[in-house]
């Protein structure tokens, strides 16, 4: 069996409310997720490369400049008031943590192609890795 890897990245602010260490306040990171396909060939190829960059970087693209937040974790007040100032907010259903990012860009991928692991760094130095 054949593996090919492919990375895409984003740039965004999260927080984690309630956690007691310094990320309960806003912060960002350049979160870099690789993403591992694994088959067998097909016209000496595993995935084509320019497709599997194409559903990364469209999937990135969802996060990419924004202010990542767990949904009931901000009042609907300051929701409104970010939205009046043009900031753009990305509610989502999990922790935005480097865990539970790769769980979900996994079980996101796997729906289009034939993903074995996600790899997603939220430091140079620090990753978390899910696969099944």
């Amino acid at each position: 069996m054949h593996t090919v890897k492919c990375k895409a990245h984003f740039d965004s602010a999260h927080f984690l409310k309630d956690y007691p260490g310094k990320c309960k306040n806003i912060h960002g990171h350049r979160w870099v997720f690789e993403a591992e396909v694994a088959g067998e060939l097909t016209d000496g190829m595993v995935q084509d490369f320019t497709d599997l960059k194409r559903i990364l970087n469209s999937l990135s693209d969802e996060f990419d400049h924004k202010l990542i937040y767990e949904k009931g974790t901000i009042s609907q007040n300051l929701k409104e008031a970010l939205s009046a100032e043009d900031f753009a907010l990305c509610e989502t259903d999990f922790r935005p943590t480097a865990e539970n990012f790769a769980e979900f860009l996994y079980k996101t991928l796997k729906k289009s192609i034939k993903v074995t692991k996600i790899t997603v760094w939220e430091t140079p130095e620090t990753a978390a890795v899910y696969s099944e």
